[in-house]
């Protein structure tokens, strides 16, 4: 009878903890600085090419205002890009299947490694404008 509790305490506990796993606090970007001196448009042009290179569609809604979407599998996320001509922020817009919670500012893990590879291409793509 103690090791059939200890079973069932056990099972409650794994269970809790797999509910919960993969799922973290959106990650946002905000305002990164830009520190080579360069027009909006070529702002623009570095995060067109650095959301082509990982798997973004990136189109300009205006004038210092880009959204890119990303589709992989069943999964789909939309972000907005405000930038100038010394920052850019990158924003949670929407997503399909990734279990956000916008109660808990939650969504799948994944989604903020999206995010971090697309932070460090833009940014890859403007340093490199510095040669």
């Amino acid at each position: 009878m103690k090791n059939f509790l200890k079973l069932g305490i056990l099972s409650i506990l794994a269970a809790v903890v797999f509910i919960g796993c993969g799922v973290a606090s959106i990650y946002n970007v905000s305002k990164s600085p830009i520190e080579v001196k360069i027009t909006e448009e070529k702002v623009y042009a570095a995060i067109k090419r650095a959301g082509y290179k990982k798997g973004w569609l990136v189109r300009q809604i205006k004038p210092g205002l880009a959204k890119a979407t990303i589709n992989l599998r069943s999964h789909q996320a939309v972000v907005e890009i405000p930038y100038t001509a010394s920052a850019f922020s990158i924003n949670y817009k929407s997503s399909l299947n990734l279990r956000h919670d916008s109660v808990k500012g939650t969504i799948h893990s994944n989604y903020n490694g999206w995010i971090q590879n697309l932070e460090q291409e833009i940014n890859f793509e403007l340093d490199s404008l510095l040669k």
